[in-house]
C-alpha cells in the first residue's frame, strides 16, 4: 500500500482522538511536576497547570479538527509545520491570556517570565502536537493496510472457492435435469446466490440472517452430492441477533471444511452439528462434525486462519475462534461481540 492512500492528515474530530490529545496534555504535566529541577509543586500548582494543559489540549484539537480537511490537501510536509505552527500560536495565545490574569492578580511578575511562561507552553504544546499528528497517521496505516489483508484474503478466499466447488456443483446439476429439474432450477440459483457472495467477500458486508441462508444453501447443493452420507443437525437459539452485521462468507467456509475435511471422507458419512446462541453481550457460533483422525489439516487450517483474521478486524480483539478435536469429533468455536444497541432484527 502506497503512502498516499493514507491522507497525511488524522482526523482530529474523533472523540478517542481528543482524549488522547488530553491525555498526552496531562501528561506532559506529570512529567514535569516529577522533574527534580521543578521544585516542590502543590496539589494547587498540579490543578491550575492540569487545567491549563487541558484547556490548550481542548483548542489546540478544536482547531485542527476544523482545519483538518482543509490542512489534508496541503503537501504533507509543508501541512505539518503549519499543523504544528498553529498549536504553538494557539498555545502561546493561551498562556499570555493566563500570564495577563496572573500579572492582574499578583503585579510583581516579570516581563521574562512572560517570554519564558508563553515560550515554554507554545513549544510543549508543539511537540505534544507533532508526536499525537505522527502517531495518528502510523495508526491509520497500519489500519488501512489491516483492511487491504482482510480484503485481500477474502480475495483469496474467494478465488479458493470457485474452482473447488463449481465443477461438483456443475455435475449434480447436471445429473439432476432429466430427473428432477424444479430441484435442478433450486441448485442454479443456490450456486447463483453463493458465488454472487463469493465476488462480494471482502468488498461489503453481510448479515447473520444471510450468513446463515448462504450456509443452508451449500449444505443444500453438498447433500444432494453426497446423499445420506451428509447428515445436518440445526440448533437455533431463541433470540439471535439475525440483523447483526459480519463479514461475508463467514459461515459458509467453516461448513465446507467440515465437508471436505471430515464427514465426506468417512465411508459412512457423517453429522454436522451446527448451534448458534447468543447472550446479552456475545454470539456463539459452533460447527461440530465427525471426521477421520487428523492427517493433512493445512487446507482447513488456511480457512480457519482467514477467518479469525476478518473476524479480528472487523470486530477487534474480543472475537476469538478455537478449533480441534473434541471427544472424537471436530469443534469449531466463534464468539463475536454484540454491540450495545443492536440493530432491528430480521426474520432467520
Amino acid at each position: 500500500m502506497s503512502d498516499r492512500a493514507v491522507p497525511w492528515m488524522p482526523d482530529l474530530c474523533q472523540m478517542s482522538r481528543l482524549a488522547t490529545m488530553l491525555g498526552l496534555a496531562e501528561l506532559a504535566v506529570v512529567v514535569i511536576a516529577l522533574a527534580p529541577s521543578s521544585g516542590h509543586w502543590s496539589w494547587q500548582h498540579f490543578v491550575l497547570a492540569s487545567g491549563l494543559a487541558l484547556w490548550l489540549a481542548l483548542s489546540v484539537s478544536t482547531l485542527l479538527c476544523v482545519a483538518g480537511k482543509r490542512l489534508a490537501g496541503w503537501p504533507p510536509r509543508l501541512g505539518f509545520v503549519v499543523a504544528v505552527a498553529l498549536a504553538a500560536l494557539v498555545a502561546a495565545i493561551g498562556a499570555a491570556i493566563v500570564h495577563a490574569l496572573l500579572v492582574s492578580v499578583r503585579s510583581n511578575t516579570e516581563l521574562a517570565e512572560f517570554w519564558r511562561f508563553t515560550g515554554g507552553s507554545a513549544a510543549i504544546m508543539a511537540l505534544l502536537t507533532a508526536l499525537a499528528l505522527r502517531y495518528f497517521y502510523v495508526i491509520d496505516r497500519w489500519r488501512a493496510q489491516v483492511g487491504a489483508s482482510s480484503r485481500a484474503e477474502a480475495d483469496a478466499l474467494q478465488a479458493r472457492i470457485r474452482p473447488h466447488f463449481l465443477f461438483n456443483s456443475m455435475n449434480t446439476i447436471a445429473g439432476l435435469i432429466p430427473r428432477d429439474a424444479a430441484l435442478a432450477e433450486r441448485t442454479v440459483l443456490d450456486l447463483s446466490d453463493l458465488f454472487r457472495a463469493a465476488v462480494g467477500a471482502g468488498r461489503d458486508d453481510s448479515t447473520l440472517a444471510e450468513e446463515v441462508q448462504l450456509a443452508e444453501q451449500y449444505l443444500a447443493i453438498e447433500s444432494l452430492r453426497l446423499g445420506d452420507r451428509l447428515r445436518v443437525a440445526w440448533q437455533r437459539g431463541g433470540d439471535l441477533p439475525w440483523a447483526l452485521p459480519m463479514p461475508r462468507l463467514l459461515l459458509q467456509p467453516l461448513l465446507e471444511n467440515a465437508v471436505l475435511h471430515g464427514v465426506s471422507r468417512l465411508p459412512v458419512g457423517g453429522t454436522i452439528d451446527i448451534a448458534l446462541s447468543a447472550d446479552a453481550r456475545t454470539l456463539q457460533l459452533r460447527i461440530d462434525n465427525d471426521a477421520p483422525p487428523p492427517a493433512d489439516a493445512h487446507g482447513a487450517q488456511h480457512a480457519q486462519h482467514n477467518i479469525a483474521h476478518r473476524l479480528a478486524h472487523a470486530f477487534g480483539p474480543k472475537a476469538r475462534m478455537h478449533a480441534g478435536w473434541r471427544e472424537g469429533r471436530y469443534r469449531c468455536e466463534v464468539d463475536i461481540p454484540l454491540p450495545a444497541v443492536l440493530p432491528a432484527r430480521k426474520g432467520g
